[in-house]
């Protein structure tokens, strides 16, 4: 039977720093401060948006919400961007993404201050995830797979990995702070042949397909370790990941549940980058 890996350990850890950074900006009268930017009334904007709000809260970071209507124009929403970009008293901001249809995703994003950028949304935070270089902060979620990795000590170097999945969301960053910890690094993606032969010579699987059970028992073997980022509702409103867990769990050596597992990672990742935000701005070592 695989070892779960539960994101609340992996939590603990992370909480225990971001208080002790909250405590040194305290002393130092700096409250950390993340902004929200919502348009619309998406119920997945409006579910990580309750649950980031809840994470701040309980480790002393404030958060200001700017709601938005779906109709916003450009102009007006690039207008917010520059006013939070100008807050000193803001140390992060989320845009929550996809925006409507009639916005320029890519320019809004790319008017964020980089040094507030949480969740790598412009190019510039992007460069920093590509070159190493310490520029903006790395996707919150791909950072979460990073941090589950490093809290149960998984080995990375000389490590087969694969990601299912190429987006810039998860799958190519990923890939990248894998290289950096000299794993051996495959990406797969709706146009590989073959997937199942390729997951299955991996030594760290990471699942972020966006589709329920597109890992099943075929792709793996004992001594792997899955980390399952896909987030998937059934009918009846039930929870997936993208592995068949239930498959996979007496195959393989270790497995992050869905839910349980990155996901709530990913909140505390992203408060953490708040407050370490607002320690590089006031220089504390």
């Amino acid at each position: 039977m695989a070892k779960r890996l539960l994101g609340k350990e992996v939590n603990q850890d992370l909480n225990d720093k971001i208080k002790k950074n909250v405590e040194k900006l305290q002393k130092k009268g700096i409250a950390p401060k993340l902004a929200i930017i919502r348009v619309g009334d998406n119920p997945g904007d409006i579910s990580y948006e309750k649950g980031a709000t809840k994470r701040c809260q309980a480790l002393g970071v404030l958060c200001e919400k700017v709601l938005l209507p779906h109709e916003v124009s450009e102009e007006d929403l690039l207008s917010v961007i520059d006013r939070v970009n100008k807050d000193n008293e803001i140390h992060g901001v989320l845009l929550l993404r996809p925006l409507p249809k009639h916005i320029n995703q890519e320019l809004v994003e790319n008017a964020l201050d980089s040094a507030k950028d949480v969740d790598c949304m412009t190019n510039s935070s992007m460069t920093g995830v590509f070159t190493g270089k310490s520029i903006g902060f790395p996707p919150c979620t791909a950072q979460a797979c990073m941090e589950i990795l490093d809290h149960y000590k998984v080995d990375c170097s000389g490590k087969r990995a694969v990601i299912v999945g190429r987006s810039m969301v998860v799958g190519k960053p990923a890939a990248m702070m894998l290289l950096s910890k000299n794993a051996t690094v495959t990406i797969c993606h709706t146009k590989t042949k073959d997937m199942p032969s390729v997951i299955r010579e991996a030594d760290i699987v990471i699942a972020a397909a966006g589709h329920p059970g597109v890992i099943s028992a075929e792709c793996l073997h004992p001594g792997q370790t899955i980390i399952d980022v896909g987030i998937n509702v059934d009918s009846d409103g039930n929870l997936s990941g993208d592995v068949d867990f239930t498959q996979a769990e007496s195959v393989v050596d270790a497995i992050t549940p869905v839910p349980g597992g990155v996901g709530s990672v990913t909140t505390s990742v992203l408060v953490s980058h708040v407050v370490d935000a607002a320690v590089k701005k006031a220089g504390i070592q």
